[in-house]
């Protein structure tokens, strides 16, 4: 029977060839999936331990609590603190940092790199171990500065070249005095690092003399935990607090190993859709192939084989084929997980460290393991079902079709999981948004799964409707509406692939259409102000912002939002002063009750925050500012939340004196002429053009709020596409062995009259048909679960609505329709090219 097996293997080889090559694409997936990941991680991972080179113990000040919050440091880290960590036992030196925030504009003037990855730093001496010079020299002074080479290298920054700079305040313009190489996560990220000398970086962040964090490096054979202890003994208890380097290193790896899993996880689900669809094809391949071959099963099963035999041989030949798939796939998997490295810059991803390609033992037991196993399962239906059949009755095919008991079966069962799959989403729908989550997910992949096993019921109506359109075609239209329903399960396996892959992709875009309009819903209507002033790594603004813009021509009202904290009721609560006289021009979020007054002891909340503590308008509560004054407040309305406004607004007059460090988060600017390009350069312009500071309106707000959204649907686009080249692969398999199968019936039509021409149109439609028909499930499928998935969204958007895309969905059918096309262009070729003679003679 293994002899037998591998014959067969040997003997089809063209037509294993699709299969090969569907299952080797998932299993690329997979393993490249691994690779990547592991690469990548390890990669940060060893760069991040290696930035702990010099570090044995690190030393940061403890902070005082006040109820569960950070309030401020007990102790400074100031110079005679690190004089002492250096005199401790054991310390060979000790080094302080000092880092902040720090914006550096390109040539352009535009901020380099996000705001959250843009880091400033100190140097410490003339040569920090830290920080190795490719050129140029430490800084001497407030005038000058170092960058790192990849900062340099992406604005063309050299030594000598003045730059525009923030820290946290007005621009500055210092001299780049040296370059210097660093495994910072945040370069690597496409952030920049700038590095001052330390009492120029000690002024710009924070208090002179005082440091962030004091390195002390052990001499050598003086264990971390050695030197960790005898600094513990020499500081007093409660000043500080001591880490070891490797500590520090293992919690970096532990943090980035967390960050990769979550885009290890959403990659995996993509391979296993790959891999889903492709099991669709094996199966589909397998069940062809062993139909061709009934009258050879039979003829072994007269002269002795058992039905277990039958099975092996199926099985034996689907192990050859999935274990090549697996190599080949493992191989591929390699090459894209290399790509999906060297790519990531391109796509915003920043620049990797260096590193080997990283491939673990478990990720080649993963793809032989995912190629074998999803082949053989696939395989195993068509073996058994083969090995059932009497000989007598295989041999005479009267085997041939489905029995009514069968079908009726398979549509009962379909319908009664597809039904229990709409039951759990139209719950799920009406849930929470976190607890409907799971259930939703479970209800689609129930409801997936039963139109799967309904689909050959549903192809006969939904084919049946183009029927008029394909009498245009004459003979050729009418055999190809024939031939798409003469075998529905194998119709209904092939469209499957592609309705998979539609319906994700659909519904992703269902659901980035609404949470785009319902962004852009958010912030016009809660947004009245032309622009709202930030910080570009969403610290607080300078109090000195406000007053520039108040005194720029054309500005008509201003609005800073200070945030405070407060006790209220025992709890803390976050506290937004804001201009009560401008507030009802720049701010007008949809009110739920009362009004929208701000002014003296009058506040608006929030729907929520008044809900949870039991207000109303009306309501009265005492409020415990931050100095300990309590003031009674009054609620004046309450008001729709979004991700602009929040919490408790009041009177910026009632909190300013209450705080002791004012801080703006944002201030909202209205002008005279509206938005206009023109007005916009002159609010930064007026704010010294600081690359810190970002001046938008409204649809900037938008755009950034939504940027997240759009690139995971460019993501998802991007990692479907393997799920549709696989359901490409599939169509192409179904056409080219219906093909082989209908041999003598080609070789009769081409006898009888028909054309080469009307043979290949006769394909192609059939082809575009059995698209179609996927591409149509798919798409009612993921409208509907957009549908879904968005009721979710609107309990925590208010402003979500449903939005058709029905541009892109008439495209996703133009796709659906280009694919079944181009699937049929060698099946179709090959056909055409049959000798009628030799396909009449055909078995």
């Amino acid at each position: 029977m293994f002899r037998t097996a591998l014959r067969n293997v040997l003997a089809h080889k063209a037509r294993l060839l699709m299969t090969v090559l569907a299952v080797m694409l998932g299993v690329a997936f997979v393993s490249g999936t691994l690779v990547f990941t592991n690469t990548i991680s390890d990669a940060f991972q060893k760069s991040s331990a290696k930035g702990f080179d010099q570090v044995d113990v690190a030393m940061t000040a403890d902070y005082q609590d006040a109820e569960g919050d950070r309030v401020g440091k007990l102790h400074d880290l100031n110079q005679s603190v690190l004089d002492k960590s250096e005199r401790v036992p054991g310390a060979e030196s000790a080094l302080g940092v000092v880092q902040g925030f720090t914006a550096v504009a390109d040539k352009d003037g535009k901020l380099i790199g996000q705001g959250f990855q843009s880091q400033g730093g100190n140097y410490w001496g003339a040569e920090d171990p830290r920080y190795p010079l490719v050129s140029g020299h430490a800084p001497k002074g407030p005038g000058e500065i170092l960058i790192d080479s990849e900062t340099a290298k992406r604005a063309g920054y050299e030594v000598g070249d003045t730059v525009r700079m923030s820290v946290d305040g007005p621009v500055l313009t210092p001299k780049i005095t040296g370059v210097f190489t660093t495994d910072d996560g945040n370069v690597a990220a496409g952030g920049s690092l700038t590095l001052f000398d330390t009492a120029t970086a000690q002024k710009l962040f924070g208090k002179p003399g005082v440091y962030d964090q004091i390195d002390v490096k052990a001499k050598a054979g003086v264990t971390q935990a050695a030197l960790k202890a005898e600094l513990d003994k020499a500081l007093p208890e409660g000043t500080v607090s001591t880490t070891t380097g490797k500590q520090l290193a293992d919690d970096q790896a532990e943090s980035i190993s967390r960050s990769m899993s979550g885009m290890r996880t959403a990659l995996l689900v993509f391979a296993g859709i790959a891999l889903f669809v492709g099991t669709f094809i094996i199966a589909n391949t397998f069940t062809m192939l062993v139909a061709q071959r009934t009258k050879e099963l039979a003829l072994m099963r007269a002269v002795g084989a058992s039905r277990r035999q039958v099975t092996r041989s199926v099985l034996i030949e689907a192990f050859v084929v999935g274990a090549v798939a697996a190599v080949t796939g493992l191989v591929a998997g390699i090459g894209i997980g290399a790509g999906l490295r060297s790519l990531m810059g391109s796509f915003g991803g920043g620049t990797v460290p260096d590193g080997p390609l990283v491939i673990k033992p478990t990720t080649i037991v993963a793809a032989l393991a995912v190629g074998i196993l999803v082949t053989m399962l696939a395989a195993w239906l068509p073996g058994r079902r083969a090995a059932k059949i009497p000989p007598v009755a295989a041999m005479n095919s009267v085997h041939a079709k489905a029995t009514t008991k069968s079908l009726v079966l398979r549509n009962t069962l379909g319908a009664l999981v597809s039904a229990a799959g709409v039951a759990v989403v139209l719950a799920a729908s009406t849930m929470d948004g976190s607890d409907g989550q799971l259930p939703m997910g479970l209800g689609a992949v129930l409801l997936i799964i039963g139109v799967f096993i309904l689909t050959p019921l549903l192809s006969r109506p939904l084919i049946a409707a183009a029927a008029p359109v394909l009498r245009v075609f004459g003979v050729s239209g009418k055999l190809a509406r024939q031939n798409s329903v003469r075998n529905p399960r194998r119709t209904a396996a092939t469209a499957s692939a592609l309705m998979i892959g539609l319906t994700l992709i659909t519904g992703m875009t269902v659901m980035a259409g609404s949470l785009q309009q319902a962004i852009e819903k958010m912030a016009s209507s809660s947004i009245k102000a032309d622009y709202v002033v930030s910080m570009a790594n969403g610290n607080p603004l300078s109090p000195d912002v406000e007053k520039k813009l108040e005194r720029t021509d054309g500005v008509s009202a201003t609005s800073p939002m200070l945030n405070a904290q407060s006790r209220i009721d025992g709890r803390t609560e976050y506290l937004t002063g804001v201009n009560g006289a401008a507030i009802g021009e720049l701010a007008g979020p949809k009110l739920d009750t009362g009004s929208f007054e701000v002014g003296g002891g009058r506040v608006v909340v929030d729907s929520e925050t008044a809900e949870s503590n039991g207000w109303k308008a009306g309501s009265v509560f005492t409020a415990s500012f931050e100095d300990g004054e309590k003031q009674q407040l009054t609620v004046a309305g309450t008001y729709e939340s979004n991700d602009f406004l929040s919490g408790v607004l009041l009177d910026q007059k009632t909190l300013a004196p209450h705080v002791s460090d004012p801080y703006n988060m944002k201030v909202m600017v209205k002008t005279a002429d509206g938005p206009s390009g023109a007005t916009q350069d002159k609010l930064e312009k007026a704010l010294g053009t600081n690359p810190a500071i970002k001046v938008q309106d409204k649809q900037d707000i938008s755009n950034e709020i939504a940027q997240m959204f759009t690139l995971m649907l460019n993501m998802v686009y991007g990692l479907l596409a393997m799920a549709v080249i696989v359901a490409v692969l599939g169509v192409i398999n179904t056409l080219a062995m219906s093909v082989f199968e209908r041999s003598q019936e080609i070789g009769m039509l081409r006898a009888i009259g028909l054309d080469r021409k009307g043979i290949k149109r006769m394909v192609r439609l059939e082809s575009l048909v059995i698209s179609l028909f996927g591409a149509v499930l798919g798409i009612g499928l993921g409208v509907f679960f957009g549908w879904a998935a968005g009721e979710l969204l609107a309990t925590r958007m208010a402003t979500y609505e449903l939005v058709l895309p029905w541009a892109r969905m008439g495209l996703f059918l133009l796709l659906a329709a280009t694919v079944g096309v181009l699937a049929a262009l060698w099946p179709a070729r090959r056909a055409a090219r049959l000798n009628m003679l030799e396909a009449i003679k055909a078995e």
